[in-house]
């Protein structure tokens, strides 16, 4: 039978050390309903006792939801050594279960506390003492545990001894500061597993060498049974260990053992968490990054339709994601059609063609072209498809300085001959349109006159959007419309206007 690893998040408390970060109690109880109903997470670790009134809300809010769905033993509080203090406050905020924090290294203990040993044991016992004739669980921490292991083994040894006679549920092993290796981690975890058989033992990691979910794997395979976990490894320092990566490895590559969580919240609980600490996710994040699921070459898509070549077991619908095909300058046919067939669109192979030339000579302007923008593309390419112009607007001069007016330089080539002129305007564009009817008189002609001028961007997005701009010409004898696509809005107007120029 696969073994059963409790994970307990600790987002509410130990995340909630991240610089900066404080959760409202409305916020705290949304998390708290989100990390025990949507992801199955076994118990959470929700406040430190004795912080402020404001703590003590929030955590009478989730204890009272907590009592009513019978998960109130699933809620824990970081409690200390006060002579019952924070025993009294848990008792005023509904929960039962706490998490006491004691010494794990003879050097916090005798540079923190200044008390020999059997003095500080002495506390823990009065202290656990005081938690059973109040009906409240006991867990202990032994902070800087793993300092603990390589320093001072035998006062860990010892202390170990001495909780054995105690009336605790688990024994909980932080590696305070980050600096276990996984060697190190499996080869403590053990030692204390074969010691100590009858424990429960969790292992709590940090994430200062990024060594932490390799680590949380070791601990399993060393005998713990549960692991410590924030949302987005929310913590202070480099955080703690992050859950979204660490249930994944687990359900990949350690078979022989089961955990509770719902994989597919666990995007949803990221944004959450996001949007509430205002702490962003690295885009390249595993598993809830935001271009993790993203293929950006073009070889990639192609070999993604030839027997799933690039792909792995972290399927993105196992996160509640879709894959996606990025267009850009490394973009390919094979990355093109990916996006149609989402937006439900067919080309043939020549218009697919004509369409990834323009995707790709527009990624060299942009960092990325969005699958908003690419029927803006189509409709580009398409309307206008690509043949030789009787007129190329071959370059020209936009300024616009304070005080000054605007103006343009433009060179224009009609049948092979160049013209080029100089205009000021109220605007860029007018400037330019200016400069272009200066030419046209010249030669005895007359333009289609502007009525109408129309800017968008693709919806869903953002300053970094193509701007597709639409103008109506008037002839006299007929109206209509030509289009521009470009990044900056002038130039869009201009490639709207050689289009009409070359429209007969």
């Amino acid at each position: 039978m696969s073994k059963h690893i409790e994970i307990m998040d600790t987002t509410l408390r130990d995340g909630e050390q991240t610089s900066g970060v404080s959760y409202s109690p409305k916020e705290k109880l949304t998390i708290a309903k989100l990390l025990l109903d949507d992801l199955k997470i076994d118990r959470i670790e929700v406040a430190s006792a004795r912080v402020s009134e404001g703590e003590l809300n929030s955590v009478k809010e989730i204890s009272s939801w907590a009592e009513k769905n019978s998960r109130i033993d699933s809620i824990e509080v970081l409690t200390f050594i006060d002579e019952g203090k924070s025993i009294q406050w848990l008792l005023d905020s509904g929960c039962k279960v706490q998490n006491l924090l004691t010494k794990g290294s003879l050097n916090h203990l005798k540079h923190q506390l200044k008390k020999t040993p059997d003095q500080h044991f002495n506390d823990i016992s009065k202290t656990i003492d005081i938690a059973e004739k109040n009906s409240i669980t006991t867990n202990i921490y032994l902070e800087d545990w793993s300092n603990g292991m390589k320093n001072s083994k035998d006062y860990v040894i010892d202390y170990l001894d001495f909780l054995k006679t105690k009336n605790i549920k688990r024994v909980l092993l932080p590696d305070t500061l980050g600096i276990l290796t996984h060697f190190e981690t499996y080869e403590f975890i053990n030692e204390v597993r074969n010691k100590y058989p009858n424990f429960h033992l969790d292992f709590h990691g940090h994430n200062d060498y990024d060594l932490s979910v390799g680590n949380s794997l070791e601990a399993i395979r060393a005998g713990c049974d549960g692991l410590h976990l924030t949302i987005n490894g929310m913590g202070e320092r480099a955080g703690n260990t992050p859950l979204s990566s660490t249930v994944a490895a687990i359900k990949d590559f350690l078979p022989d053992y089961k955990i509770n969580v719902e994989e597919k919240n666990l995007f949803k609980a990221s944004k959450l968490i996001s949007t509430f600490s205002g702490q962003s996710v690295s885009s390249n994040k595993p598993i809830v990054g935001e271009n993790v699921f993203t293929q950006t070459a073009g070889v990639h898509a192609d070999g993604d339709n030839k027997k799933d070549l690039y792909f792995n077991n972290l399927n993105p619908s196992r996160f509640g994601r879709k894959r996606k095909y990025a267009l850009g300058k490394t973009s390919g046919k094979a990355n093109i059609k990916k996006n149609l067939d989402e937006l439900g669109i067919k080309l043939n192979d020549d218009e697919l063609s004509v369409v990834t030339s323009k995707v790709i000579e527009l990624g060299d302007k942009k960092e990325k072209v969005t699958i908003e923008d690419l029927p803006y593309i189509i409709s580009d390419v398409l309307e206008y498809p690509t043949k030789k112009k009787d007129i190329i607007i071959e370059s020209y001069v936009l300024t616009h300085a304070k005080t000054l007016r605007p103006s343009a330089s433009l060179s224009l080539v009609i049948n092979d001959e160049l013209y080029q002129e100089s205009c000021s305007g109220d605007g860029q564009f007018d400037a330019f349109m200016n400069a272009l009817k200066k030419i046209y008189s010249k030669r005895k002609k007359v333009l289609p006159k502007l009525i109408d001028y129309a800017v968008r961007i693709p919806p869903g997005s953002d300053s970094d959007a193509f701007c597709e701009t639409t103008i109506t010409w008037d002839t006299g004898s007929k109206k209509f419309k030509t289009r521009g696509l470009d990044t900056d809005q002038t130039v869009s107007a201009i490639k709207a206007t050689e289009k009409m120029l070359n429209t007969e």
